[in-house]
């Protein structure tokens, strides 16, 4: 969004679009737990787990996760880029992402330069580097259970890497599978996001409205409506706010109401539908 459709409402940011700065994200009573259980599970290392379905908010709790785990300064983050890579690309990523030179064909001596290293800030730091991998329903089983076996020594006793997946309900489906039963034991944090109800969504809007500095952009009877039409989905609320700014910044309106709603999301009736069918083909 440009300079000068931020200033006509006086906004820092948008606060409807997806990289909002992390400080504009709001952290529910909920997300804080997880968080803070996820801090303390670093010391001992595991799996934790996000899972929901598309647009409750698995991508916001990654992020401030990662945000919060980032102040702790001996605690190594790696964000995985490529879930749905191979055994052979995803040995790659890991060498890239802690610093390690691999061999993937050679996944012996890969295994072991990676164990080297996380058991190297192990003895430094008294803390396990963290791997978080968000869509992780698109991992492939071999890649889920390589992750499994690379994180742990001593016949299991000693786990090495703490890793965070999150991903919808194929996710949990493929956790339940017998192939990945034993990765599913090991989940030890878990945080399962429902949809929201329409009061959640409310305080939502407020919040990014008020970070953004534009508490008063959207008439309350806006906000009520724009909750009780996204179906307890914040990403669905996101979009249609955001379609409003867009509309309300074209017409230069000073607020947005519950009329130019109607403006932008009314659906047209039968017969100025047909009439506008029938336009087109002539």
């Amino acid at each position: 969004m440009t300079t000068k459709l931020l200033a006509l409402y006086g906004l820092k940011w948008n606060p409807f679009s997806p990289d909002v700065p992390t400080e504009a994200l709001r952290l529910t009573p909920k997300v804080e737990s997880f968080c803070w259980r996820v801090e303390n599970l670093v010391r001992e290392g595991g799996f934790a787990l996000v899972a929901g379905e598309p647009g409750v908010g698995k991508s916001v709790a990654l992020r401030l996760l990662v945000e919060r785990l980032a102040m702790l300064r001996e605690v190594k983050v790696a964000l995985l880029s490529r879930p749905q890579s191979g055994v052979g690309d995803f040995y790659r990523e890991l060498g890239d992402l802690f610093g390690v030179p691999l061999a993937p064909h050679n996944r012996w001596a890969g295994a072991k330069a990676l164990r080297e290293k996380w058991q190297a800030h192990i003895d430094a730091a008294l803390m396990r580097p963290v791997l978080v991998v968000d869509e992780a329903q698109e991992m492939q089983t071999a890649v889920l259970n390589e992750l499994r076996l690379l994180g742990s020594t001593r016949l299991d006793s000693h786990i090495l890497l703490t890793t965070v997946l999150a991903g919808d309900g194929r996710l949990l489906a493929k956790l339940r599978a017998e192939d990945l039963l034993p990765l599913g034991s090991r989940v030890r944090v878990r945080l399962l996001l429902e949809r929201a109800s329409p009061a959640e969504l409310e305080e939502l809007v407020r919040h990014v409205l008020a970070k953004a500095g534009a508490a008063k952009l959207m008439t309350p009877e806006l906000v009520t409506t724009l909750c009780e039409h996204a179906a307890g989905n914040p990403r669905a609320l996101m979009t249609m706010a955001g379609e409003m700014l867009a509309a309300g910044a074209e017409r230069e309106a000073h607020q947005l109401d519950e009329k130019l709603y109607l403006e932008v999301f009314a659906v047209p009736s039968p017969a100025v539908a047909k009439s506008a069918a029938v336009g087109r083909r002539r």
